[in-house]
């Protein structure tokens, strides 16, 4: 987040304060842009924000030539009061065309090197047309991203957004969660900035730019610390023993498609693993409303085997129940009977994509308790409390969200040398060559 530069933009949200919008939840919309804005370099001759607010009428709560330091934006939206009447979506679009990105209102529309952004939230049917003025908008270079919340009409949302529309259009079951999506637009507005060309790094040895950030790695012969950033001589290490566990959900909210990026995104790493009876053992767990083994540790012996056993894993869908799979994955997974080893390091990896349906205090203490490393990882309306619950200590270095399963790639990079459990990193071959294949794995993944 520090570290990425956004590009100058002329961004307006867009937000339904119609009848249906409680109170409470128009206050969790007003979080929502308040998180955006506190991610973006905000200023006249940077990126400049305004706030149309409509129902029956539109009213513009706060103009692109208003104040523009990040304070003053924070506490104009705090101040935005819910209009609660009607759905006018059309008209408030029109609005921004004719009125929100006007040169007479603070917008740059004649530069090309600044981009505009319409943000529309909205959890209903317009009683107006949006298909047209949507058109307009775009035809106008507006770049509009729809946003809808519980009942919204999603036909509605496909006719308003952008091309690409899956990267355009999002949906939310209730405002208590549209907050997640603060990570998206984060990335959204996050541009290409070569940190290490301009030196604004920290590293001991080499620096590899990343869109909008940078990673630290070392020459041959070296090994990254758990810093990040600096290096330590290796020593000819032969590879660490480790028995890790994916537990996935497999519930029916993930959804199909994004079952199958979840299965690519195991075999990546399975890929940049030292597979063997000494060194690196991998079991795979899916869940649902019940818990399935799809393999125990030490089953496969080749990466070749692991990763078709996990392309073929099938889809559950059907419940979450996390506790149950947590419990499986203490009880069963890690016991000798099931194929791990006596004082090897034990490491699971949770995914889910949702709010367990079971407890899971007692199960995930006992993890912990038990000695397992345990790394959470959240995807769209997961439960951050869950997954702070589930992961080990240093919580914050254990427990990954992404809004997206489309970004959810990113989080190998944060997991490359946390899954490393040897004092001497070097002895942890595995994650170090992880550290420089894994790169073109995530490009190719967000294709």
């Amino acid at each position: 987040g520090t570290l990425c530069r956004t590009k100058p933009t002329d961004l307006v949200f867009i937000i339904d304060s119609s009848r249906s919008v409680r109170p409470h939840e128009f206050e969790k919309i007003k979080v929502f842009v308040s998180r955006v804005i506190e991610a973006l370099d905000v200023g006249p001759n940077a990126t400049r924000v305004g706030v149309i607010n409509y129902a029956s009428a539109v009213r513009s709560e706060l103009s692109l030539q208003g104040p523009q330091s990040k304070a003053a934006l924070l506490q104009a939206v705090r101040r935005i009061q819910p209009l609660s009447t009607g759905t006018m979506t059309g008209l408030a679009i029109q609005f921004a065309i004719s009125r929100a990105f006007s040169a007479a209102e603070g917008a740059r529309g004649s530069a090309p090197n600044f981009k505009k952004v319409a943000i529309v939230v909205t959890d209903g049917r317009p009683q107006d047309g949006v298909q047209d003025v949507s058109a307009r908008a775009r035809a106008a270079g507006i770049e509009i991203f729809a946003i809808g919340v519980g009942r919204v009409d999603m036909g509605t949302l496909r006719q308003m957004a952008s091309e690409p529309l899956d990267e355009h259009v999002d949906y939310v079951e209730s405002y208590s969660v549209i907050e997640k999506l603060t990570h998206k637009f984060q990335e959204a507005f996050c541009v290409v900035s070569d940190l290490c060309a301009t030196g604004d790094h920290d590293c001991e040895q080499v620096c590899v730019s990343t869109p909008g950030a940078y990673r630290c790695a070392c020459r041959d012969g070296f090994s990254l610390n758990s810093d990040g950033k600096t290096c330590t001589a290796c020593s000819g290490g032969l590879g660490s023993a480790l028995d890790l566990v994916f537990l996935i959900d497999g519930s029916k909210s993930v959804r199909p498609e994004n079952f199958e990026l979840v299965k690519k995104f195991i075999n990546q790493i399975v890929d940049s693993l030292e597979v063997s009876d000494k060194q690196a053992q991998v079991g795979l767990v899916q869940y649902s409303s019940s818990v399935r083994q799809e393999f125990p540790l030490g089953q496969f012996k080749s990466k070749k085997d692991i990763k078709a056993a996990v392309k073929k894993m099938s889809y559950m869908e059907k419940g979450t129940m996390t506790g149950q799979a947590l419990k499986y994955l203490v009880d069963s997974s890690f016991a000798v009977i099931n194929g791990a080893r006596p004082g090897v390091p034990k490491v699971g990896i949770v995914f889910t994509d949702g709010r367990s349906q079971d407890y899971i205090s007692d199960a995930a203490k006992k993890a912990k308790d038990s000695g397992f490393r345990m790394f959470a990882v959240g995807v769209g309306n997961a439960v951050e409390d869950e997954l702070r619950e589930i992961a080990s200590e240093p919580v914050a270095e254990h427990y990954f969200y992404t809004a997206d399963f489309r970004t959810i790639s990113k989080i190998g990079k944060k997991l490359q040398m946390k899954i490393c459990v040897e004092e001497d990193p070097c002895e942890c071959k595995s994650i170090v060559k992880f550290q420089t294949k894994v790169e073109e794995l995530i490009n190719s993944l967000q294709q």
